[in-house]
């Protein structure tokens, strides 16, 4: 999985709040220079626009739609496996104003950018959303409107060796100093031999954003406040990255963990070369594999990922909503078509499918889905406390302006106060 798809990031404010950067709502590049309507009306075939899909699930979700809609018939349309080359073909047919796209899957971050763009219609006030997770309608709402139907969603969890913490008779730990403690209680052991106490994905991509992000978060610290100020100089901020800093400094993260993405990370604690490891969902079905693949079935579970310091333990919320095209044709159709999409039927078939967190707060207790996927309750804890991305419209200047700062000083050049120091500088430069 890519990181659009499980993904990732921190939100303004509280890393979880509607704050926006000040000029999130200009309006002066925006690719329209009047209004979309936002009138849902008009019925007839619509177009679904999608990363690929890699089950062989989705049509037949579609089909369901098609039976009982003759008239209103979906047709998919297949975009690429990349979150980037995804972005690409919306903004293209944004542009020039297609209706090609009816319905399109957005991933949180780029909603910021679309809506202050006028490329998607905010949704109707009336929409109901009571049945859905809280986190994942705060993901798709920019400046207190609604501009998707949340679909799927993720969050990271910390999958840890249960018989490491067994075996020397401890908890699993709530913090990031109780999660050394563990290790340095079982170090020595001979069932620790060739182990790292823990990873992350700290290579230079956006994982490194969702990391440091969650850190920060999980320290109780903002990158920015409600007004939409920077704050990446404030102490919670500091606390979350040196706590990643004395990680590295003091030998509990490895150095290799400087390469690390999903899958570096996902097989390192798949060899048994971790304890402790933050990732997506994902690696639960590649971790209990019994075909020899993995040297930790059996061994581990996971948990919520744990807090810094006093702080509560954060993690970041990913996967997509559904938006609806302003230039799109039969707008009723397209909305109604999303709304079956976060159905009880299409979201239990879609999280079964591919191990996907639904948005559905009813399935959280559902019993086949809980079978199929056993770390069902402990992922809805991490989503009930789940941050989201900046809602910003410059978001890759945001994201790649955090990575430039926070990687070098993972090796401990420059420092914490000096690196972050020069992260608020640039923010203020984006949000002026």
């Amino acid at each position: 999985m890519s990181v659009s798809r499980r993904t990732f990031l921190a939100g303004l404010g509280g890393l979880g709040s509607a704050a926006v950067l000040s000029a999130c709502g200009s309006n002066s590049d925006s690719g329209s220079s009047a209004s979309p309507s936002a009138d849902f009306s008009g019925k007839g075939p619509i177009t679904f626009a999608m990363g690929k899909d890699t089950t062989g699930t989705l049509q037949e979700i579609l089909d369901g739609w098609n039976k009982d809609h003759p008239d209103e018939k979906v047709t998919l349309t297949e975009l690429s496996e990349s979150a980037d080359d995804q972005r690409t073909s919306m903004i293209q047919n944004f542009q020039v104003k297609s209706s090609a796209y009816s319905v399109l899957a957005i991933d949180p971050i780029w909603t910021a950018e679309f809506a202050s763009h006028q490329w998607l219609l905010p949704l109707p006030a009336d929409t109901d959303t009571s049945a859905y997770l809280k986190s994942s309608v705060d993901a798709a709402t920019y400046f207190k409107k609604l501009y998707g139907i949340p679909f799927v969603t993720n969050a990271q969890l910390l999958f840890y060796r249960k018989d490491l913490l067994d075996a020397a008779g401890l908890g699993v730990p709530t913090t990031w100093d109780e999660m050394w403690a563990a290790w340095d209680k079982v170090k020595g052991t001979s069932a620790a031999k060739g182990m790292s106490a823990y990873s992350g994905q700290f290579a230079k991509y956006e994982g490194l954003t969702v990391n440091f992000s969650s850190a920060v978060a999980s320290a109780g610290g903002k990158l920015f406040d409600d007004a939409g100020k920077p704050t990446a100089d404030s102490d919670g901020a500091k606390a979350g990255l040196q706590a990643i800093v004395d990680g590295f400094a003091k030998g509990y993260i490895p150095k290799e963990a400087l390469t690390y993405k999903e899958e570096e990370s996902r097989q390192a604690f798949q060899d048994g070369k971790l304890m402790f490891l933050q990732n997506w969902p994902y690696v639960w079905a590649k971790a209990v594999a019994t075909d020899g693949s993995s040297k930790v079935a059996g061994k581990f579970n996971v948990a919520p990922v744990p807090g810094i310091g006093s702080g509560t333990g954060t993690t970041i919320l990913g996967g997509y909503h559904l938006g609806v095209s302003a230039y799109a044709k039969n707008k009723a159709s397209a909305l109604a078509f999303a709304k079956y999409m976060a159905s009880a039927g299409p979201q239990k078939a879609w999280a079964i499918s591919g191990s996907r967190a639904p948005i559905l707060t009813s399935l959280y207790e559902d019993a086949d889905l809980i079978k199929q996927m056993p770390y069902t309750p402990t992922l809805k804890k991490a989503l009930d406390n789940a941050a989201t991305r900046p809602k910003v419209h410059n978001y890759g200047d945001v994201t790649q302006a955090i990575q430039n700062a926070v990687y070098p000083a993972l090796g401990g050049s420059p420092a914490v106060d000096a690196a972050l120091q020069g992260l608020q500088t640039k923010l203020e430069a984006l949000a002026s």
